[in-house]
């Protein structure tokens, strides 16, 4: 498979976003719960386009280490940084650029993390998936905070599993496709995301894992369907 120049000189531009976060929090200038400079600094102070920053950022809130919070920014959650180890062979924008084989691989995992998740029930999961929830429901007419809202929602639900194979696959995946979900919101608007989100939610609260499983299964499909309708139909052609 050959890599083209622009494919190698992105991963570069995102791999200096990320190598600039770890450096200010690893010697103390972004302590924990400090607030670092909005993505609009980063792309002025490290001449990088935005979407490289937002890329980079989503990341350290895959890992925890950073936490974007709607309508004021994003701060250190976590200094550790252990988890930056080796990704060399790691998920990369390459492997998630089909949008239908991105769609694919969450419908088959992240049902079984949502299992998972329902049936142990981490503390505080309720209130994390709520917030994000609400902050869904605030951020409808503005596309970039529904879909970081719309992300966080599933890895909250990843992480709760428990699984850290889930865990840490889910996050990649979701860390590389952070513009593919701009684009899919612009397809799927905002209302199928906030309704799956609804009853999911309320599936976990009635202590429910088979329905939690049954209805991210059903989100899932029901994007695919909308998003790539031709795929569908040979599917449903060949279950037939």
């Amino acid at each position: 498979m050959v890599i083209s120049l622009s494919y190698k000189l992105r991963v570069s531009v995102i791999q200096k976003v990320v190598e600039y976060i770890k450096t200010n929090i690893e010697n103390g200038s972004w302590p924990v719960g400090e607030k670092i400079p909005s993505e609009n600094s980063l792309t002025r102070i490290l001449g990088v386009s935005r979407a490289s920053v937002r890329v980079a950022i989503q990341q350290f809130v895959g890992l925890g280490v950073l936490r974007s919070v709607h309508g004021k920014g994003t701060f250190v959650k976590n200094a550790d940084l252990s988890l930056f180890g080796g990704k060399i062979n790691g998920i990369t924008p390459q492997d998630c650029s089909d949008m239908r084989k991105v769609m694919e691989f969450r419908r088959i995992v992240e049902p079984e993390a949502g299992f998972l998740a329902g049936c142990s029930m981490p503390s505080g999961l309720l209130e994390e998936l709520a917030l994000h929830l609400e902050n869904m429901i605030g951020s409808v007419g503005n596309p970039e905070e529904f879909v970081r809202e719309d992300i966080q929602f599933h890895e909250s639900i990843a992480r709760a599993s428990g699984n850290p194979l889930l865990e840490k696959s889910l996050r990649e995946v979701f860390g590389e496709t952070v513009r593919t979900h701009a684009k899919m919101n612009a397809v799927l608007g905002y209302k199928d995301g906030i309704y799956y989100h609804s009853i999911i939610l309320k599936a976990f609260r009635d202590g429910n894992p088979r329905q939690v499983r049954s209805l991210l299964s059903e989100h899932l499909q029901s994007a695919i369907e909308r998003l790539v309708p031709e795929t569908a139909k040979t599917s449903s052609l060949s279950d037939k």
